[in-house]
C-alpha cells in the first residue's frame, strides 16, 4: 500500500528485456534505506517487488501484464522515475490509498501555468474516467493529485511547484504518457452494489429483502436521511 507522496526520483540505469517481460535496474538513494529483497517500491505508480540490491541500485522484474497496462514499457535508459516505498504502519497518510495497480495509461494533452500552479490535462479511456470525480483523488505516475475537473474525454489536475520539482512531472510534456490509478474505494463500491443488484434480481438477495429490489435508490437514500 502506498500514499502517492513521492519520496524521490530515481534513474533507470538498465533494461534487460525478456520474451514478454523485463528486468529494470534503477538507481536511487532514499528508498534504498532499510529496503531488502522482497520489499515493494512503486515506480511511476506501479508496485514492483525488489529482487536484488546492488551498489546504489535495486532490481525489479516487470511482468507481461504490467508492461501491457502501464507506461513502463516505454521507458528508456536514463529516464527519471517516481519512487515511493510501501507505507509504514507508523507513517503519516499524506495522500490517498494507492495500491500500485495501474488502471491504464493516459496522455497529457495540455500544460499551462496559473500563477504558481501548473495545470495538467490528461486524456484517458472511458473505463478509467468513470472512476474519476471532481475533487476526488487520482494517482498520476504514482503522484497523489486532486482532480480539478472532468469531461467525457479527459480530466485536469493542478500541481504545486514543490510537487512538480520533486517528481517526474518536471520532465513531462504535452504528449507524454502517464500511468493512472483511480481511487480504489469507488471500484469496490461499484462492485458491491452491482453484486447486490444481481443477487436481488436472481432472487438470491439477503434474507428479508424483496426479490427484484436492486441496488440503492433515491427513495432508499431519502428514507435513511441522505
Amino acid at each position: 500500500m502506498f500514499t502517492g507522496i513521492i519520496e524521490e526520483t530515481g534513474t533507470l540505469e538498465r533494461i534487460r528485456p525478456g520474451a514478454h517481460s523485463a528486468v529494470l535496474t534503477i538507481r536511487a538513494e532514499k528508498v534504498l534505506s532499510g529496503t531488502k529483497a522482497g520489499d515493494s517500491i512503486a515506480v511511476n505508480g506501479v508496485c514492483l517487488t525488489v529482487t536484488a540490491l546492488s551498489s546504489g541500485c535495486f532490481l525489479a522484474d516487470v511482468m507481461h501484464e504490467t508492461l501491457n497496462r502501464s507506461s513502463l514499457g516505454n521507458l528508456a535508459c536514463g529516464s527519471l522515475v517516481n519512487l515511493e516505498r510501501a507505507m509504514a504502519a507508523d507513517g503519516r497518510f499524506g495522500g490517498h490509498i494507492v495500491a500500485g495497480h495501474v488502471d491504464g495509461v493516459g496522455k497529457i494533452t495540455h500544460i499551462r501555468r496559473d500563477d504558481t500552479a501548473v495545470w495538467y490535462t490528461v486524456q484517458a479511456k472511458p473505463e478509467v474516467l468513470r472512476y474519476i470525480v471532481e475533487k476526488g483523488s487520482v494517482a498520476v505516475d504514482g503522484i497523489s493529485l486532486t482532480v480539478a475537473a472532468v469531461t467525457g474525454k479527459d480530466f485536469s489536475v493542478s500541481a504545486i511547484p514543490h510537487t512538480v520539482s520533486h517528481t517526474v512531472l518536471r520532465v513531462r510534456t504535452e504528449g507524454s504518457l502517464v500511468n493512472l490509478e483511480t481511487d480504489v474505494i469507488g471500484k469496490y463500491v461499484e462492485k458491491l452494489l452491482f453484486s447486490r443488484s444481481q443477487s436481488a434480481s436472481d432472487g438470491a438477495g439477503p434474507k428479508g429483502r424483496e426479490p427484484g429490489a436492486g441496488g440503492i435508490t433515491r427513495e432508499f437514500l431519502s428514507q435513511y436521511g441522505f
